[in-house]
């Protein structure tokens, strides 16, 4: 029976190279509190690993809770996970956190990355803005899925485009955070996004 070469060492040899999958960096963004967690826990093949905080009164000041008056916790680093999309397709997930004073660790966070998710709260549309701007100032595709939070109010998706003032070729879908296979969608849509506008010669 034919096995895997051996390396030097005496060890498996390396895979060919056509065996080996595309792996991805991308992030999920958004405003404080959208439920970036959430999906990443959703998503993760592997545990996640997670930067959360109970939020302080201190917070309290310097945080908008508008709307997300339940929280109490918030990352103050990262959130990562893994996920398989095909056999050649592995993203790697970076959640970011979504205040503004963390804009250096942001940065840092986003290099090396191929594309966004931004998640949005139709309750708070308008605390999408900055970070929108943020990714797009970074030169990254992106992809927005609005999070459908039980007490959100509801709008057709052109209404969403037009208010979000998305470019036409920007995709826009609409998940349940909390739903693996809603969250593995919206993640799908934006490694298609990131896929079609590959350079020329980029691995598809």
């Amino acid at each position: 029976m034919d096995s895997t070469p051996s390396s030097p060492s005496g060890g498996p040899g390396p895979l060919p190279e056509e065996a080996q999958p595309l792996l991805v960096k991308v992030l999920i963004a958004g405003p404080f509190g959208v439920g970036k967690t959430t999906m990443i826990r959703a998503l993760s093949e592997t545990p996640p690993f997670h930067t959360e905080e109970v939020m302080t009164q201190a917070g309290a000041l310097v945080d908008d809770l508008s709307g997300v008056r339940e929280k109490t916790t918030t990352t103050v680093a990262i959130d990562f996970g893994r996920r398989t999309i095909a056999d050649d397709l592995v993203l790697y997930l970076f959640g970011t956190p979504g205040q503004k004073r963390f804009l250096p660790l942001w940065e840092d966070i986003a290099e090396g990355a191929l594309g966004a998710l931004v998640l949005v709260d139709t309750r708070r549309l308008d605390a999408s803005f900055e970070v929108m701007d943020i990714i797009e100032e970074a030169g990254l595709r992106y992809a927005v899925a609005v999070n459908a939070f039980p007490d959100a109010p509801l709008h057709d998706v052109e209404t969403l485009r037009d208010h979000l003032d998305l470019l036409p070729d920007t995709p826009l879908v609409v998940c349940d955070a909390r739903d693996r296979n809603q969250s593995a969608d919206a993640l799908i849509t934006l490694a298609r996004h990131i896929m079609a506008h590959a350079p020329v010669g980029a691995p598809r």
